[in-house]
């Protein structure tokens, strides 16, 4: 086989083995949806966690939950790592303690913010439960 027949088939090969590539790129982005809008209902009655949004392929990067914390309760220290975090608090008091940074103090009807990478603990320290709604984001 002369090195123009060799080049001619090689270029075929190419042409085939991109356009295979682009079929199953094209197959694979079909396949990967946005997520579908959704109502999602609220039990307030909920004894202590409702897991609301679990993240993807449900959202983007978005993961939510509902928390009730009886007085005197925590959630346990923890890092946000790479996510962001809202608290909307729907009932009760509270603290967002940052550490090596200000006390948040929580109520009824208020939204904390907590950055990405940093250590945080919630309390309730009302005297009624406190309940709210986390949504924490891929911030990076």
């Amino acid at each position: 086989m002369s090195i123009r027949a060799k080049s001619v088939c090689l270029v075929s090969l190419a042409v085939v083995f991109l356009s295979m590539s682009m079929f199953f790129s094209a197959s694979e982005e079909q396949e990967k949806k946005m997520p579908e809008p959704k109502l999602i209902p609220l039990d307030l009655n909920v004894k202590e966690y409702l897991g609301i949004l679990g993240g993807p392929p449900e959202t983007v990067t978005m993961h939510s939950g509902l928390v009730v914390l009886e007085p005197g309760k925590s959630v346990g220290k923890h890092n946000t790592k790479n996510y962001e975090e809202v608290l909307v608090v729907l009932e009760g008091a509270g603290e967002m303690m940052i550490t090596g940074g200000p006390t948040l103090y929580l109520k009824g009807d208020s939204i904390a913010y907590c950055p990405p990478r940093t250590e945080h603990d919630v309390i309730c320290t009302g005297s009624a439960k406190l309940k709210y709604v986390y949504i924490v984001a891929n911030a990076e």
